[in-house]
């Protein structure tokens, strides 16, 4: 896939550091190694735009995953281990 494709469907990062806010350290260089204690969001998604580049059935689609996870010594700990992410039980929710 070309550099502009993944730009086009795949627009942002995979993922931020959380803390008191959601975005509070849009500064924070990724290049930094995480540490105990720190929490992050690992979120990636693909949003196709509706236009002929794309096949028909991808058109104007979009899918997101979230998890947020607080990096621990040994492991880290998901804080959304209670999230849903698979088909079935997303569509579940809006019935």
């Amino acid at each position: 896939m070309s550099g502009s494709a993944i730009d086009t469907l795949f627009p942002h990062h995979v993922g931020h550091y959380i803390g008191l806010d959601v975005h509070d350290t849009p500064g924070y260089s990724r290049s930094n190694l995480l540490r105990e204690g720190h929490c992050i969001t690992i979120e990636p998604g693909i949003y196709v735009p509706n236009d002929e580049r794309w096949p028909a059935h991808f058109r104007g689609m979009g899918i997101r995953i979230e998890d947020s996870i607080c990096i621990q010594e040994d492991s880290p700990l998901v804080l959304t281990t209670e999230a849903v992410k698979e088909v079935v039980d997303i569509e579940a929710l809006r019935d």
